[in-house]
């Protein structure tokens, strides 16, 4: 690595300050970042739902598990970019494919759910270890700045499953209301038996909009504590020091300090030929056994040699005290044989495996008694709705819609009544034909229905004759009730003949 050439400033960092760091530098080239991702990653997606049209969730699984292999290209770009200039978008993409060869399998399979992948790809994709050399380097990595390369990819995944249901509410609020009006739990829930897999890719969509913003700045922020271990390990601030002295100080001065120091020795030639026991050291006030004593008493002395004495228990012939000094009672000697003895870790393995049963049999137990929630909001098979018989109500509009409460002949009785009192007939042909539509013909109404309600079910049925009379009748029902605009008179003697037509002479409803 070109360390003069790094466009950040080389020096040691806390972890999260390191993460900081590599949010910049994601910001930085965020452009090229996120164009690139959305490019390789969007097409995939595309692709994995057309195969998989009727298993969203299978192919979101896919798209997801593939991360690994996407997440190398934009550590090139920013590995490239930070030692010298970007590479361009066209460059980037034609060096993606070669990026994949080394170590894609373990990528994939065992390595995938490591929590500290994004700390850990650096050492195979810029250092290129693998095997025991990559054991051994990972080993002194992650000596520290593991737990904030944990910890990232903790944070990393509660703000991807944040902002995907951010923008699915948002996706809701942007309807149409009387679209979104008629959702609610009950629709929702019998979605899994109508063809609404579009909805289902769509939020997976959505998914695949926030990958594209967040992947870059979590590989970022991910190399970024890689650069701030290896600057701690390596020292690349106190190195780059060096060069920065070297580079001001000039060759001259180079040249100068060498001679000097080549001159020395020639300054005094005695004292290579001294030994130890010449007499112009020993003659000195501090000779050198009495340096080489003041350094053993020093290196005797903490923080180099910390002393502590400690008790136990010994048995046996381990002990090293005199017989009936720190002798330990009997009692004691029997207690302590039973943890050390094999009858002991033979129950402690029953009851372990007793317990791991125990906790197996109460989360089988647990999930038999939520199956139907489970089966509700987890799976994605079409749930069995149960058909409950409906009761029918028994009034509409304050109307009695119960088959005694009407006369023999309807529509002879609404003659009788158009002359006294017309908004009984009216009432009474109405609450008759409501009554034949309950019961005869066994429309679904309920007591919250409105007539145009009652209007909508009615053509369900497609009888055009009982559609016409129902709907005229409904008309001149509505303007006698909330406007009191009462039928002429040959309106009332169609009305009946009309009952008559349907439901015949005499009939009752």
């Amino acid at each position: 690595m070109r360390l003069n050439d790094a466009s950040v400033v080389i020096r040691p960092r806390s972890p999260w300050e390191a993460m900081d760091l590599g949010i910049l530098l994601s910001q930085r080239h965020r452009r090229l970042l996120m164009c690139s991702w959305a490019i390789i990653t969007v097409p995939l997606f595309m692709l994995l739902s057309l195969l998989l049209w009727d298993s969203p969730s299978v192919a979101l699984l896919l798209f997801w598990w593939l991360k690994p292999a996407f997440e190398r290209l934009p550590l090139y770009i920013l590995s490239t970019a930070l030692f010298g200039e970007a590479p361009s978008l066209k460059q980037a993409l034609r060096r993606w494919p070669g990026l994949l060869k080394p170590q894609l399998l373990a990528s994939l399979t065992w390595r995938r759910f490591s929590l500290s992948r994004s700390f850990t790809l650096p050492v195979q994709q810029l250092e290129k270890l693998d095997g025991l050399g990559r054991q051994q380097r990972l080993h002194v990595l992650l000596q520290r700045d593991a737990n904030a390369a944990r910890g990232l990819t903790l944070i990393g995944a509660h703000l991807e499953s944040a902002l995907w249901i951010g923008l699915m509410v948002l996706f809701y609020w942007l309807l149409p209301e009387h679209v979104s009006l008629e959702w609610n739990w009950q629709t929702l829930i019998s979605a899994a038996g109508q063809d609404w897999r579009w909805l289902e890719h769509l939020t997976n969509g959505f998914y695949v909009l926030v990958l594209i913003v967040w992947e870059p700045i979590y590989v970022a922020c991910g190399f970024s504590l890689y650069l701030n271990r290896r600057t701690v390990l390596e020292a690349w601030d106190i190195e780059l020091v060096f060069r920065r002295l070297r580079q001001r100080v000039g060759t001259v001065a180079l040249i100068a300090v060498v001679g000097l120091m080549g001159l020395l020795p020639l300054a005094q030639p005695t004292w290579a030929e001294e030994g130890p026991d010449s007499s112009r050291l020993t003659t000195q006030p501090l000779t050198s056994q009495a340096s080489k004593e003041s350094i053993q008493a020093i290196l005797d002395q903490p923080p180099f040699k910390n002393r502590e004495t400690v008790t136990r228990y010994r048995f046996g012939a381990e002990s090293a005290e005199p017989s009936g000094q720190g002798e330990a009672p009997g009692w004691l000697k029997a207690l302590l044989s039973l943890f050390d003895s094999q009858r002991l870790a033979s129950v402690g393995t029953m009851l372990q495996v007793l317990l791991w049963a125990l906790l197996g049999a109460g989360l089988f137990s647990l999930a038999w008694h939520y199956r139907e929630w489970l089966r509700t909001f987890v799976s994605r098979r079409p749930r069995p709705r149960r058909r409950l018989a409906p009761t029918p109500p028994t009034q509409l509009f304050g109307l009695e819609l119960g088959r005694d409460s009407l006369p023999a002949d309807v529509a002879a009785h609404a003659e009788a009544l158009w002359h006294s009192e017309p908004r009984e007939a009216l009432g009474l042909l109405y609450r008759a034909l409501l009554s034949r539509l309950l019961h005869d013909f066994a429309l679904p109404l309920t007591p919250a229905d409105t007539e145009g309600q009652v209007l909508a079910r009615l053509a369900a049925l497609q009888q055009p004759a009982l559609q016409r009379f129902s709907t005229s009748l409904t008309g001149h029902w509505q303007n006698m009730a909330y406007g009191h605009q009462l039928p002429p008179a040959p309106v009332q003697q169609e009305l009946c003949d009309g009952w008559r037509a349907l439901f015949g002479a005499g009939a009752r409803a």
